[in-house]
């Protein structure tokens, strides 16, 4: 039996999946990390690495993994670590979530737009270049020690392989790279103070990177490791969507819109970014406010009589933006968007019109995005929370008026699996994933309720535009 590896490293912890050709997972395994009041700017990488071994020492334990062929990694976007000579981090992780790099980000996304206008230019404090800019800045008696600025995917790649020196083309994107034409732009060194030396070299992510040379009990040497990719990209790599047309949403905190399009999406506003698929395709994806944690911060836990009652509602006459921030970024950028609501609700109502007011926001990001790329949305796979209750699957589906897969296995350690099988034992990703995907259930549309919300749908971005939102 052929198996693959992925490894999760995520803010809060660490998992592993042992998973087979057909997607199915035959063994997991996660440990939190321990975190302090700091952790949301800095981490250790070496904690993350002695948790990754510890869970891979489980997963391994399975008899499945004496036919191991490869393994691969997931982390998170824009976390940067720089390294010395001898590949030891000569500063703790600087996480995504570290909001101290404002000036940077603003000052990376000046240069970025003056020097290379068509590549990417939404710098902020999530990015990985500000991040590098602001270590030089903070520590500059380090400067001749850095030898990389690596990911943190990279990371656990690296103390994998041996081979620090290699990332993947998703990692990248928000450090600067140009993934048009696969290479680092010159104003990055010649207009920055940072040095081209210091800069990895790029490959798709599933890429081959070399063979296991870490010591970990059960890991044979002959296993290979594959390149890597940023977290929210390899859950959409688990839910299915990775040809053109193919969407995913997922309703977790946020609503995460990420699909497969022929051409980039060129959004002169920003709300959309655009990633580079393994096989030469690009991963268009945004990323709203609105999402799914109006319901617990509104509801609790306890949703089961509340989901029950929304089935027998469908649809409400009720608007319900449940905007729980001041803001909004995807699929419109509002800083003085605010959540609004039909008054005199009950609780089923509002619990009801808040799922319906997500789906409206839904909708109009896949209405943005067939408008800027001139492709269409063929196919909805969905993950997140969301997609656990069935009067949302449903609401989704008439509002969207397409079908919706709830797919069965959408983390990001999964998402890794597949990868590290794309470069190994498929032909491609698109093969791999074909394989290795499942769809637990499809919900289709119902032409009553299309029409019916049809009708509210544009009620809702009538709102939205009176207020002066969209």
């Amino acid at each position: 039996m052929h198996t693959f590896i992925g490894l999760d490293v995520g803010t809060q912890g660490a998992r592993a999946v042992l998973a087979d050709v057909s997607g199915n997972v035959l063994a997991s395994s996660e440990e939190n990390f321990p975190l302090s009041d700091s952790s949301r700017e800095e981490q250790s990488p070496e904690t993350w690495w002695r948790a990754c071994a510890r869970v891979l020492e489980e997963v391994l334990q399975h008899s499945a993994a004496a036919g191991l062929q490869a393994i691969s990694v997931t982390s998170t976007s824009g976390t940067i670590i720089p390294i010395g000579k001898n590949n030891e981090p000569l500063h703790p992780a600087i996480m995504y979530s570290d909001g101290r790099q404002a000036e940077e980000g603003a000052l990376c996304k000046l240069t970025a737009i003056q020097y290379n206008p068509d590549g990417y230019t939404a710098f902020n404090t999530t990015s990985g270049l500000p991040k590098m800019l602001w270590f030089l800045r903070r520590f500059p008696e380090k400067m001749n020690d850095i030898h990389l600025f690596i990911h943190a995917a990279d990371f656990i790649i690296g103390k994998l392989s041996g081979r620090y020196d290699v990332t993947d083309f998703t990692n990248v994107l928000k450090s600067g790279y140009d993934v048009r034409i696969e290479r680092w732009p010159e104003y990055i060194w010649e207009k920055l103070p940072l040095r081209r030396e210091w800069l990895q070299t790029v490959v798709p992510s599933g890429t081959p990177v070399g063979p296991v040379t870490a010591d970990i009990k059960g890991l044979r040497k002959n296993v290979t490791v594959v390149a890597g990719m940023t977290d929210g990209c390899a859950s959409q790599i688990a839910s299915g969507a990775v040809s053109p047309g193919t969407w995913n949403t997922t309703i977790g905190t946020t609503l995460v819109v990420k699909g497969v399009t022929l051409n980039a999406v060129k959004d002169p506003q920003g709300r959309l970014y655009n990633h580079r698929h393994p096989e030469g395709f690009w991963m268009p994806g945004g990323a709203s406010n609105t999402g799914a944690d109006w319901v617990t911060r509104l509801f609790g836990n306890d949703l089961a009589a509340l989901n029950e009652a929304a089935a027998k509602l469908l649809p409400t006459e009720h608007l319900f933006y449940p905007l729980m921030q001041e803001g909004e970024r995807f699929p419109f950028i509002a800083p003085q968007a605010r959540q609004f609501e039909t008054p005199g609700m009950d609780d089923a109502e509002r619990f009801t019109a808040g799922m319906e007011g997500v789906a409206y926001v839904e909708r109009l990001a896949y209405e943005l995005i067939e408008q800027l790329s001139g492709e269409k949305v063929n196919a909805v796979y969905t993950a997140g929370g969301a997609s656990n209750s069935n009067a949302w699957l449903a609401i989704r589906a008439n509002v969207l008026n397409r079908p919706v897969h709830k797919m069965k296995e959408v983390t990001g350690a999964t998402g890794a699996a597949i990868l590290a099988a794309s470069g190994t034992h498929f032909s491609s990703l698109r093969e791999a994933a074909a394989a290795m995907t499942q769809i637990e259930k499809t919900i289709t549309p119902q032409p009553s309720l299309v029409a019916a919300y049809e009708n509210n749908y544009h009620r809702f971005v009538h709102a939205l535009k009176e207020k002066g939102y969209a």
